[in-house]
């Protein structure tokens, strides 16, 4: 693969990597070549590592698509959303090394994989950021935060748009463990390998027992707010 995606694979794991030189908006070609690789890496049947470059994993939807509103608009936040619902249910491991900033469908990236993992003792940011911006936040948004983070700071994070450090973000639910930044990229590459034994039947049968009732009420708020934009 090339362009803002690429798409490598070792030994069973495959990583993920996004770098579009400025804010890994995720604009539709992003969100087209994440699912490529995503596609590529079933058929591999590989675990995932998905990682942003340093600083940076991701500042969300492309708000340059997003303020010319019309149909690429509405296309664009389902297609952030659909690849939230096949992260969740994807048949292999995910594993997120958190680069950076991740702020809105940044952040739902995050409580969309299986393990995660910040840099400690960084000024990154995670942050669920529509209310700060006067954007109401979609209900798919809301499912995917709902079934991850903590009740107490599902109501920070949501309704008053809280912004986590890496450490605070680990209390959160956002991500799962802190390393020094220059352990990141290696302990992510470590939990994939690790997490690659796990029986690929028995994992992604379990996966969908436990995530079944959020999935169903994922897909239930993709088509809700679909309806709600067709409308417009």
């Amino acid at each position: 693969m090339s362009g803002a995606v690429t798409y490598r694979l070792d030994g069973g794991v495959a990583a993920i990597a996004m770098d579009d030189g400025k804010a890994n908006a995720l604009s539709p070609d992003m969100l087209g070549q994440l699912d490529d690789a995503l596609t590529r890496a079933e058929e591999d049947g590989a675990t995932v590592v998905l990682h942003g470059r340093q600083g940076l994993f991701s500042a969300g939807f492309d708000l340059r698509v997003l303020g010319a509103g019309g149909a690429e608009a509405v296309q664009m936040l389902r297609a952030g959303f659909e690849l939230s619902h096949r992260m969740l249910s994807f048949p292999r491991p995910i594993v997120i090394a958190c680069t950076g900033h991740a702020v809105a469908m940044g952040a739902f990236l995050l409580l969309s994989a299986d393990y995660r993992i910040g840099v400690a003792r960084g000024d990154h940011r995670v942050s669920v950021n529509e209310v700060a911006i006067g954007l109401t936040l979609p209900r798919a948004a809301v499912e995917i935060c709902r079934q991850r983070l903590t009740p107490a700071h599902f109501h920070l994070a949501t309704n008053l748009a809280e912004d986590y450090t890496h450490e605070r973000a680990v209390e959160a639910g956002f991500l799962d463990q802190v390393v020094a930044p220059e352990e990141l990229l290696p302990a992510a590459a470590s939990t994939a390998a690790r997490l690659a034994s796990l029986g690929d039947v028995a994992h992604a049968a379990t996966k969908a027992r436990t995530r079944g009732p959020a999935l169903e009420a994922l897909r239930q708020a993709i088509d809700a707010d679909s309806r709600d934009l067709d409308a417009l």
